[in-house]
């Protein structure tokens, strides 16, 4: 599959998983995670004897993120006659009985969003008495979703004499509760979760509401890039989005919950075989979505929460390849902006906004961001970069793109 050496995460965690300790693993997204819980599970799975039982359980907040984890899980697997489904809420009839006969068959490993497992162990199609090993992938989102209790109900029904995994990109305080409530004398592993990674060229313009959707048509058109995924704050701006870059008459297509389950799965599946350049979504779409090779994102609105900013740039940039990150920042959203570069310790390089465009908002001239940690997580070369070429196309600088 193309690995040659370990990932920082997967070099830490797969040996502590090998001796069968509890582990809690904070890692950034796009640090090869899965395949650090994957890999040494599958191992001791086949050490155990593969008796053709369901032993482990896997929990994701998207189904997105479950079905990601089955491909790998069905690609790590290939050569072992391991088994594995994923379980999730959204499709017809016959997904659910397709998902129930799949349980049925005692597969290896399942993956399953919080919401369908309890539909499933509620009306008796499942039982989980056999589970030895318990991972909780994004269990951050997973609390951020209001899945804290199902998790715990879920819980209920698996043996106490397990081991248990918990990743996740932050470590607030409920995270550490829970942690502590359902796991035995863990493993620690902390790798610099609120950084972008390195290669992410990041930077962003200073926007009035009315000029955004004019400069991402313009960055689209005018720059190199084979696949971007832009981001906005609700369902409604990312339709409004949708229609105003499809009347400019730019290949695209919205990704969000009013679509059927198989119109979103057509949807990532062209996007992930590059049928597709360019997709528009919320922040339920920067946790879902694995698709190597996304060389721009753009954020047409600035998260409210910094930790967010981080899951959405870190779609691209993805196993040690560059990218770009471009922020689109209006007057009110500078309070944002500037959480965001005290988390990363650093000012984000600021492109001059396209004349045909008209005047950029009149802000104040931010202060010297003084932090030792300043330059990490990016190029910041094009800080003062004013010149026609900049002007000319937008989201290019000094710094390729990748």
């Amino acid at each position: 599959m193309g690995y040659n050496t370990p990932t920082p995460i997967q070099e830490k965690a797969i040996p502590v998983i090998l001796e069968g300790k509890d582990l809690i693993a904070c890692a950034q997204t796009g640090t090869g995670k899965t395949a650090s819980y994957l890999l040494p599970i599958m191992n001791r799975i086949s050490e155990d004897g593969h008796e053709h039982r369901t032993t482990t359980l896997i929990l994701a907040p998207t189904r997105e993120l479950a079905q990601q984890i089955d491909q790998q899980a069905e690609g790590l697997a290939y050569f072992t006659g391991l088994s594995s489904i994923a379980i999730f809420g959204g499709g017809d009839g016959s997904v659910y009985e397709q998902q129930r006969r799949g349980i049925q068959n005692k597969v290896d490993i399942l993956i399953a969003t919080p919401g369908r497992l309890i539909s499933f162990l509620s009306s008796g199609a499942l039982k989980l008495n056999e589970i030895k090993y318990l991972i909780l992938d994004e269990a951050d989102r997973m609390l951020d979703m209001g899945f804290l209790g199902d998790i715990m109900r879920i819980i209920r029904d698996i043996p106490a004499n397990r081991q248990t995994l918990l990743f996740s990109a932050t470590m607030p305080g409920p995270i550490r509760g829970l942690a502590k409530s359902i796991m035995q004398n863990p493993e620690q592993i902390n790798l610099a979760t609120s950084q972008p990674a390195i290669g992410i060229n990041q930077q962003i313009y200073k926007v009035h509401e009315t000029q955004k959707g004019k400069l991402i048509t313009m960055i689209l058109r005018d720059g190199n890039y084979t696949s971007t995924i832009i981001f906005a704050n609700t369902k409604d701006k990312v339709k409004e989005l949708n229609r105003e870059l499809r009347a400019a008459h730019i290949k695209v297509s919205a990704f969000h919950s009013d679509f059927e389950q198989s119109e979103r799965e057509k949807i990532l599946l062209e996007f992930k075989n590059r049928k597709l350049p360019v997709i528009i979504g919320t922040d339920a779409l920067s946790r879902g979505i694995d698709v190597e090779g996304i060389d721009l994102v753009i954020n047409h609105d600035v998260p409210s929460d910094p930790e967010d900013y981080i899951h959405r740039i870190g779609r691209t940039a993805r196993a040690e390849t560059t990218g770009t990150a471009i922020t689109l920042v209006n007057g009110r959203d500078l309070r944002k902006l500037k959480s965001i570069e005290q988390l990363i310790g650093r000012e984000l390089p600021e492109n001059v906004l396209p004349a045909e465009l008209g005047e950029a908002p009149v802000t104040e001239e931010r202060k010297p961001f003084n932090n030792r940690n300043r330059g990490r997580g990016g190029n910041n070369k094009n800080r003062n970069n004013k010149s026609r070429d900049n002007r000319k196309r937008p989201g290019n600088s000094a710094t390729p793109a990748g």
